[in-house]
């Protein structure tokens, strides 16, 4: 391909070198090869630009003069590679009708949520995400929530050659921020909610707000959870249609007549011409503005109202998300991945109001990530439980002690019993070897997770074959 045909616009002395393949990674280069520099947020890949001249790519692009004689000077080297590897790729995205889902919280569950709508209704459809990437049916490992523009632009092309129609997609703030979909159109896009995540690459709850609304400067209609604090913000001055849905009466759809039980919520969708009754097998007030979020984006998308009832209820939930571990005693397992103060508010709140014995929390915080969320995480569990027990998650280049002493801060007022477990499995085997009849216990943080990432290095860790193990030491 011409180096004119990957970067828009350019007509300058390289334009007709052909090159065959493009990268922003310097170990991937070869001889025909264009090598883009991002600058990122720990590696500037300028730095590496010399080495991948070395190594024979043909053209080097860059923000800033490198001396280099096959140098292309652009304005903005990760816009420029969002573009080029569009253009690589034949520009699938436009032969797909793609659908953005941001927020904090409830991403995973609304891009599946959805994608059963869709098949409902008889369309092959493409999800990516946290979980895993889906062309079809056919599942591709994900290793960001969203993946960087090559990648992404490759999983669009696989889309398209297994027929696919729908891409539904979890669109991260730091991808919006560092423009990995830029140049992308989105036919609707969906925010959840906005609570404290990620402020260790925002730093302010401004910075991470502005990232998520650049996703609303990219479609054509966006669906906004109207009973988030943030909402308003979000919306001003946003050119696209904007539709809203909420528990109150004063947004665009609301759900009335809601019914929670431990295993699933029933509830009515109301608009000014509609009436639905909605039924979803998850249970929490979580799943009432997920499903709601998803039922509106699919009205958009002009699916009937069979489809969205019938592919809401055949959904059977998403693994590490509210997940209920079979135990075959009388106590219940739950495995989610709440990793925010908000999260962690929700899944207990959605737990707290079952008929059981004790509500038993089991949780940490990721290391190298947001300090000031571990004392609000401790002082919630410790306000929504009957026994907390406090672990390790990810610590990852910390020391796991120093994360639980500041988790610890937010407990001092506790008037439940705190148990402090460093090692994750010897906690789980705690946990259900002192498990009581009638007990819920919620493992929070790990989800659909099956590592842990420690100073050493990342371990195997699967929280469901944990709970098998320490069921089987029971009498």
């Amino acid at each position: 391909m011409l180096v004119k045909q990957l970067i828009d616009g350019y007509n300058g002395e390289f334009a007709d070198v052909d090159v065959s393949y493009i990268t922003c990674d310097s170990r991937k280069v070869n001889n025909d090869t264009i090598f883009v520099c991002i600058d990122g947020a720990k590696i500037d890949g300028h730095n590496f630009a010399k080495a991948a001249y070395n190594d024979g790519a043909k053209i080097i692009v860059c923000q800033k003069d490198l001396g280099l004689d096959n140098q292309i000077i652009v304005e903005d080297t990760r816009k420029t590679f969002a573009k080029m590897s569009a253009n690589y790729f034949g520009n699938p995205s436009k032969k797909l009708r793609l659908i953005g889902v941001t927020g904090t919280n409830g991403k995973t569950s609304v891009t599946y949520m959805l994608k059963s709508i869709l098949e409902q209704a008889g369309h092959k459809v493409g999800v990516i995400g946290t979980i895993q990437n889906m062309i079809d049916n056919v599942v591709v490992e994900s290793h960001n929530t969203t993946p960087g523009p090559y990648e992404l632009n490759e999983l669009f092309s696989k889309m398209v050659s297994a027929g696919c129609e729908f891409a539904v997609m979890e669109v991260s703030s730091h991808a919006l921020d560092q423009n990995r979909v830029y140049g992308l159109d989105f036919e609707v896009a969906i925010f959840t909610n906005l609570t404290q995540d990620h402020l260790d690459y925002h730093k302010t709850m401004e910075n991470y707000l502005l990232a998520k609304k650049k996703l609303f400067s990219m479609c054509k209609t966006a669906v906004i959870n109207s009973s988030d604090e943030y909402a308003a913000l979000l919306t001003e001055g946003l050119s696209c249609k904007v539709i809203t849905y909420s528990d109150t009466n004063d947004s665009t759809y609301s759900a009335k007549g809601i019914k929670y039980r431990p295993d699933s919520v029933t509830f009515e969708l109301v608009s000014d011409s509609s009436f639905d009754h909605i039924t979803v097998r998850t249970g929490g007030k979580f799943t009432v503005f997920n499903s709601m979020a998803v039922a509106v984006a699919a009205i958009m998308l002009g699916i009937d109202t069979e489809n969205i009832i019938d592919g809401l209820y055949n959904i059977n939930g998403v693994k590490g998300r509210a997940e209920v571990v079979p135990t075959g005693r009388d106590f219940t397992v739950i495995i989610d991945y709440a990793h925010t103060p908000d999260g962690l508010k929700n899944i207990l709140l959605t737990f707290k109001e079952c008929e059981k014995n004790r509500l038993v929390i089991l949780f940490g915080c990721g290391g190298d990530r947001d300090k000031t969320k571990r004392p609000i995480m401790g002082d919630i569990a410790t306000r929504y439980a009957d026994y907390a027990i406090v672990t390790s998650d990810n610590p990852r280049t910390e020391d796991p002690s120093s994360i639980i002493e500041d988790i610890l801060e937010g407990t001092t007022n506790a008037n439940i019993p705190v148990k402090v477990i460093e090692n994750r499995v010897e906690a789980i085997n705690f946990a259900i070897k002192n498990a009581m009849p009638g007990d819920i216990i919620v493992l929070a943080g790990k989800g659909h997770e099956t590592y842990q990432i420690l100073k050493e290095g990342t371990i195997h860790l699967d929280e469901r074959e944990v709970v098998f193990e320490a069921l089987k030491q029971l009498p």
